[in-house]
């Protein structure tokens, strides 16, 4: 066994290496030729290879001789097109330089044609000079007149020419203003007028209290005269006592104070007891009465008109206005007359009633302090009324109502028609003689002053001024200008309640006989 063991060793020790060495053999002979079988297969791909680069050379000269003959073609044609190209604008260059050519030449011959008649025209205007001059001359012949006087001449014609349709262009425009505003305006004043009827009192200066004895006129002179001091020196106002039977007549330009006077003077009558002390106690009791007069005849106003919420010292102020006159036409009259006036107006323009009746009603307030602080009564009133809190409006209202300031709106405008009615109204105010017979003069003589004026008349207690001019001075085309610039001299120079009428009258008559 041991031995078999042993066999089986050596045989696998001898027969393991011989094995290796026939295996490597036969591994290096197949790997031998394997790698002749790929160095042929190499052969035959890179001869395959260099086959295929050479037809593709070829294939690629063959197509760029082809491209490079096509694109010689191709340019061969372009400059065959370019040179035929070439070739018309030349021949075009050649006709206008052909062209240009002509024109220069026929140029040449109109600039000669010209200058021959340049020449001409100059020898005709040496000719036309010359018979300008002789033709002036002769003019100047026969007219009698040198040039400058002709000129002159032409010169008024001109002007003549352009007055009348000035004058014509002034007639249009007013009537077509006139067509459009003034059939409504009238419409709203006439209506407003009808539908306010107001009374109109004329105050004086004076206050007559009535006794019931010729016997108490002495009672009121007292002992020496002493009743009569103290009531003139409480009241500030002069009592007349005269032969005027059961009367005495209290004098003094203050109505408040008159008031006061007269009412504390017709309590001592009924009360009897007539000295120093008793009047002194009725004086400031009728001034007490006065003061709640005022305030009731402001609260009233208010309630006339319909105004609310205006502030007490102002409705006071409004009570003071019934002692107040302008030209003899009551105040507070006047104020409640240009409120109502207002509303009615407002009404017809649709425009706010209130505020109108408002302005309207306080358009005056500045007189009921006018006499007591510097300024006029339209600073004083627009100064109350800033500080009483009243509204633009109502301010402007008060500003404008005399044209001292521009309205800025329609219920301003509103206001100022309003005052102008109440104070135009026929019997509203009254003057001086002294400043009525004034206020005409100063009418005529402003008229009179104009070129071509024979005759002035005032007339309608100076409400119009009836002009009467020169027929052959003035033409009727003049009348209209004349008219014009009379009323605004008017209107610069004189002061005076409503408007004023100018009537210029021209007359040209004509006298024959036949025989």
């Amino acid at each position: 066994m041991l031995s078999y063991v042993i066999a089986v060793a050596v045989t696998l020790v001898i027969s393991i290496p011989v094995t290796f060495a026939v295996t490597s053999a036969y591994r290096k002979k197949e790997t031998e030729t394997k790698i002749g079988n790929a160095e042929d297969k190499a052969r035959e791909i890179i001869d395959d290879a260099v086959k295929t680069a050479e037809s593709k050379k070829r294939e690629g000269l063959l197509e760029v001789k082809e491209e490079s003959i096509r694109a010689k073609n191709e340019l061969d044609k372009e400059i065959k097109e370019r040179r035929s190209e070439v070739q018309r604008y030349e021949r075009r260059v050649q006709q206008k330089e052909e062209n240009v050519d002509k024109k220069s030449d026929a140029i040449e011959k109109k600039e000669s044609v010209l200058a021959a008649r340049e020449e001409e025209i100059a020898k005709q205007k040496e000719e036309i000079a010359k018979l300008n001059e002789q033709r002036v001359q002769e003019l100047e012949r026969i007219s009698g007149l040198t040039s400058e006087q002709a000129k002159d001449y032409l010169l008024k014609i001109v002007e003549d020419e352009v007055k009348h349709e000035t004058a014509v262009m002034i007639k249009e425009m007013e009537s077509r203003a006139k067509e459009e505003a003034d059939k409504k305006a009238k419409e709203y004043v006439v209506n407003a007028i009808q539908k306010c009827a107001a009374d109109h009192v004329s105050e004086t200066t004076v206050s007559v209290v009535q006794l019931p004895s010729d016997e108490m006129k002495g009672r009121i002179i007292g002992r020496e005269g002493r009743n009569i001091r103290t009531l003139e020196t409480l009241t500030g106002v002069d009592l007349i006592i005269d032969d005027t039977p059961e009367a005495v007549v209290l004098s003094g330009f203050d109505p408040i104070r008159r008031e006061v006077a007269r009412i504390a003077l017709e309590k001592l009558i009924v009360d009897g007891r007539i000295h120093p002390a008793r009047i002194e106690e009725m004086v400031e009791k009728a001034q007490k009465e006065v003061e709640v007069m005022i305030k009731e005849e402001g609260e009233s106003a208010t309630l006339e008109v319909g105004v609310h919420g205006i502030h007490p010292e102002l409705v006071r102020l409004l009570g003071k206005m019934k002692f107040r006159t302008s030209y003899g036409q009551n105040a507070l009259k006047h104020s409640i007359e240009v409120a109502q006036l207002s509303g009615l107006l407002a009404a017809e323009m649709g425009l706010d009633i209130r505020m109108a009746k408002r302005a309207g009603l306080l358009h005056d307030i500045g007189k009921a302090v006018d006499h007591e602080r510097e300024g006029s009564h339209i600073q004083l009133g627009a100064e109350l009324c800033r500080k009483y809190k009243e509204s633009p409006i109502v301010i402007n209202a008060v500003e404008s109502h005399h044209g001292d300031v521009e309205p800025q709106s329609l219920i301003a405008c509103i206001v100022q028609a309003a005052d102008t009615i109440s104070a135009a109204r026929p019997g509203a105010r009254r003057e001086t003689l002294e400043t009525y017979t004034t206020r005409l003069k100063q009418l005529e003589e402003i008229t009179n002053n104009f070129k071509g004026v024979d005759k002035s008349f005032a007339i309608q207690a100076g409400r119009e001024i009836r002009v009467m001019v020169v027929p052959e001075q003035v033409s009727d085309t003049d009348m209209v200008l004349l008219a014009r610039n009379i009323s605004k001299q008017i209107e610069e120079e004189l002061e005076y309640p409503g408007q004023i009428k100018v009537n210029v009258i021209r007359e040209s008559r004509v006298t024959d006989y036949a025989k």
